[in-house]
């Protein structure tokens, strides 16, 4: 399976979110300056978690993006499925019936063992994102992070060039 290159990008965002101090919120340009990342492509993106609840927006000069909710409530799988939806990459077309190997109806009553195993792998990845909140990943990083990304972050704001 492969997910698209936008699925990485808001998992780093949204990490990125995390680190934050409560209230605090980071534009588009900036989560973009931050990553080098294009940045009407991305604030499109961001547009994906802040519909499914992951991210809130807010406008005006302080204005931005931040979590929707505690870190300890958005999960990983919550991410990915608000950018690349529920459904399983595999489908099963029943090819088993088809050509000159095709089986008989009869044959084919059980569930294809193929589509069930895949079904099986993708469930298991599903539970495994599940399982692991953004407070989670903040855990994993190193006591530094929160105070290097919030300073970064701040730097990545450009004054607006003069007339």
């Amino acid at each position: 399976m492969k997910l698209p290159v936008s699925t990485e990008w808001l998992l780093h965002c949204a990490t990125t979110l995390a680190q934050l101090e409560p209230g605090a919120t980071a534009s588009a340009a900036q989560l973009a300056d931050y990553y080098d990342l294009p940045a009407p492509y991305l604030a499109k993106q961001l547009q994906a978690l802040v519909k499914a609840g992951v991210l809130s927006a807010s406008t005006g000069p302080r204005g931005g993006f931040r979590l929707g909710r505690p870190a300890s409530e958005i999960t990983l799988l919550q991410i990915v499925e608000a950018v690349d939806g529920a459904s399983s990459p595999y489908e099963c077309r029943e090819i088993r019936q088809q050509g000159r190997g095709a089986l008989s109806p009869e044959e084919c009553q059980r569930v294809c063992i193929l589509s069930a195993k895949m079904r099986e792998a993708h469930d298991a990845w599903r539970r495994s994102l599940d399982g692991v909140s953004l407070a989670d990943i903040l855990t994993t990083l190193p006591p530094t992070a929160p105070a290097r990304t919030r300073s970064r972050l701040a730097s990545t704001t450009r004054p607006a060039p003069s007339r």
